[in-house]
């Protein structure tokens, strides 16, 4: 998801009587003190009925039918997507569906509901500007790995790895966690050494040979930060050979780690 063309889309709406569009922000977060026991099937339930009782009151007849369209889409989305909430639930939805965004994130919000002409975009441009489309370049001696993220939730995932008999970068999609094969005692132990003084003496020819392979992928994911992660000299070596400038370096060892986990550690 392009959040900020999704954005940019929502600014663009602005509605006139008896047509409106619903926005809600649901804090799900289970480790919320305030949410322990699923306080946010209350709130949302609460939220939603405010505002059938003020139409009620209200007597705009078309008005209502349109809320009552809305008010069933939102419960349907989140009946049939709760067992998969993270931190929130961020949706904003009309009568007519020429509005619908309905996003699960791994960011926290403060509960609210709004029933009006245009989207009220606050929180979202906030999460934006606090997460946004971010990359994650971790090191390991013959093995990188890429994490496109975007408001503390995973989009993909990259692992680029050293073949040692061709010296060329295989480049694999989704999670993957393949080491080198060093064989077993005595003999795994001297491979290592092995390896070890091959990946030195070389580490900078082969780091730079992957670079522009890095820039083209920070390019098309269209990361506005970058974070790179590893050993200190080997960050360096990476960093001299990319035109993308990380924003942060991290001396870490964390390319074995759960995506998600690395997202929390790194980011936020």
């Amino acid at each position: 998801m392009d959040l900020n063309k999704e954005i940019k889309k929502l600014e663009q709406v602005h509605l006139q009587k008896p047509q409106k569009v619903f926005s809600m922000y649901l804090n799900t977060d289970p480790s919320d003190p305030d949410q322990q026991g699923g306080e946010w099937k209350i709130h949302l339930k609460n939220g939603l009925n405010n505002f059938e009782s003020y139409l009620q009151e209200d007597g705009d007849s078309d008005e209502k039918r349109n809320y009552w369209a809305v008010k069933e889409k939102v419960e349907q989305f989140i009946e049939e997507n709760e067992q998969h909430f993270a931190k929130s639930v961020v949706l904003f939805a009309t009568a007519d569906d020429t509005v619908w965004f309905a996003e699960r994130f791994q960011m926290p919000v403060k509960t609210e509901f709004y029933w009006e002409e245009t989207p009220v975009l606050d929180q979202l441009n906030e999460m934006q500007e606090k997460f946004p489309r971010t990359g994650i370049i971790l090191t390991q001696k013959n093995q990188i790995k890429l994490i496109d993220a975007q408001l503390g939730s995973l989009n993909d995932t990259q692992l680029f790895e050293l073949d040692l008999d061709t010296d060329d970068w295989r480049q694999h999609q989704g999670p993957h966690r393949a080491q080198p094969s060093m064989g077993s005692g005595g003999a795994k132990n001297t491979k290592q050494d092995q390896f070890q003084e091959r990946f030195e003496a070389n580490r900078y020819r082969w780091y730079k040979s992957v670079a522009p392979k890095l820039d083209k992928l920070a390019k098309d994911y269209g990361w506005e930060k970058i974070y790179m992660v590893g050993d200190k000299e080997e960050l360096k070596d990476l960093q001299d050979n990319m035109n993308k400038e990380a924003d942060e370096m991290v001396n870490k060892n964390l390319l074995d780690h759960e995506e998600m986990k690395v997202i929390d550690e790194v980011v936020q």
